[in-house]
């Protein structure tokens, strides 16, 4: 078994590495030279080749091409990822702390609805299969999973803050404030999760060990509840793991519509004002988020089951 963690981190670490370098590599691609951005960013009025040299020596990109993704990748390590274009003063890194907090306040809350609301009712799916609940619920399953995020997020608030008046349309600081993105954003979520435990706990009662607990004479609840759905869970446990990087990233739209102080609306503002080095820690921070929650789920996983931890063995 720390042989399996052992190697799994080992792998990990090119994986980054590769990450790190296509991040590094497709933000370069864009045709707009930095240094000029970052003179027109700063609303210089006159730009001369002398000043694009200057600026571009400051930033370091007179330097060889792979020169600049080796110091990139080390103050990366050190956490120093640069500088804002549109405002020197400030760090990349103090932007990230800024508005972390908020996109996981959200993300987080995301998360508590879609586990309060797909685990009862992909179980009563399943254990009412065919019910007017459950054609309902699918059908609830199949049109919110067809629907983008912005699209429901415009709906609630055009229903609910307009025209009901009951929650505010935009911004942060209250309860109030959370619920419609938080609920935009685990909508999706909950469809996917809700059609993950039915099918699961669907697939579960058919097996050999239910019919046995049912010989054994069972409560029809415990068979239920401590067999079926337990034995269900296992799948949805890696699913939900990298659920939680897929919340962080979800909510880049999400905050926009709603006008929330997170990392995805820092990232819009950056794109807009071609501000590469919070764009480039942004998608870096999440390609690193997909692979590090991934290998947390495997190795809990296969810890959680005797079956995979002889299969390693």
């Amino acid at each position: 078994m720390k042989q399996y963690i052992l190697r799994r981190i080992l792998l990990t670490i090119p994986l980054l590495l590769c990450i790190s370098f296509v991040c590094f590599v497709f933000i370069n691609l864009i045709p707009s030279d930095p240094a000029e951005v970052a003179l027109r960013v700063r609303q210089v009025p006159i730009i001369t080749e002398e000043a694009i040299a200057e600026v571009r020596a400051e930033l370091g990109l007179d330097k060889p091409y792979l020169v600049r993704y080796a110091d990139w990748l080390v103050d990366c390590l050190h956490g120093d990822f640069g500088v804002s274009y549109v405002n020197p003063a400030r760090t990349v890194a103090g932007e990230l702390l800024r508005c972390l907090p908020a996109t996981l306040q959200l993300a987080g809350s995301s998360l508590v609805l879609v586990l309060l609301i797909s685990l009862p009712v992909g179980f009563f799916c399943a254990v009412y299969r065919g019910s007017l609940f459950d054609k309902a619920m699918r059908l609830l399953v199949f049109m919110t999973t067809a629907m983008p995020a912005y699209w429901i997020g415009l709906l609630l608030m055009w229903a609910v803050a307009i025209k009901l008046d009951l929650l505010p349309t935009s911004g942060n600081g209250t309860f109030a404030h959370l619920i419609l993105p938080a609920f935009t954003v685990s909508l999706t979520y909950i469809s996917t999760y809700i059609r993950l435990i039915r099918n699961n706990m669907l697939e579960n009662m058919k097996q050999d060990y239910v019919k046995y607990a049912q010989v054994r004479g069972l409560p029809q609840r415990i068979i239920l509840v401590r067999h079926i759905l337990r034995n269900s869970l296992h799948t949805c446990f890696v699913a939900i793991g990298m659920s939680i990087p897929q919340l962080i990233a979800g909510t880049i739209v999400v905050e926009n519509v709603f006008a929330w102080p997170g990392l995805g609306t820092l990232c819009i503002k950056s794109i807009f004002n071609r501000d590469y080095p919070i764009i480039q820690m942004y998608v870096l921070l999440i390609g690193v988020l997909f692979v590090l929650f991934n290998l947390l789920f495997d190795i809990l996983q296969t810890i959680a089951d005797p079956r995979l931890r002889e299969e390693e063995n």
